[in-house]
C-alpha cells in the first residue's frame, strides 16, 4: 500500500512542471515559453519539483512594467506557489525585448543554503 501511495505522489510531483507550462500557455499565449525545474541545484530529494525558472515571451506584456508582468505570472500560479513551489525565477519579455536579448536568459544563482 505504501509503495502505491509513494508512486502516486512521485507521479503527481512530476506533473507540476507540465501544470505550470499549461497554465502559463493558457494565460499568456506565449511566443516562447520555457519552464525549467532547477530543483536539482538545491538541497532537496532527487526528483523534487520545488524550484523553477520560467521564461515567458508574450505580446500580452507590451506596455507592462516588469513588476506588473511578474504579478500576473504569480497570479496565474497562485495555488502552485502556495502549495508546491518554494522558489520561482520569472523572466518575462515582449517579442521585441526577446529579439534584443537574442534568446539569452540569465543563469540562476547557486544555492546558498541547505547544505549545497
Amino acid at each position: 500500500m505504501i509503495s502505491i501511495i509513494t508512486r502516486l505522489r512521485f507521479r503527481d510531483k512530476n506533473m507540476l512542471q507540465e501544470q505550470i507550462e499549461t497554465k502559463l500557455h493558457n494565460a499568456f499565449s506565449p511566443i516562447y515559453l520555457q519552464v525549467i525545474n532547477e530543483s536539482y541545484m538545491h538541497n532537496v530529494p532527487a526528483g523534487s519539483e520545488s524550484h523553477f525558472k520560467v521564461v515567458v515571451v508574450s505580446d500580452d506584456f507590451d506596455g507592462e512594467r516588469l513588476i506588473s508582468r511578474h504579478r500576473k505570472v504569480n497570479q496565474v500560479l497562485m495555488s502552485e506557489l502556495q502549495e508546491n513551489i518554494h522558489a520561482l525565477s520569472i523572466h518575462t519579455y515582449t517579442q521585441s525585448e526577446w529579439k534584443i536579448e537574442s534568446g539569452l536568459v540569465p543563469d540562476s544563482p547557486n544555492c546558498m543554503g541547505g547544505g549545497k
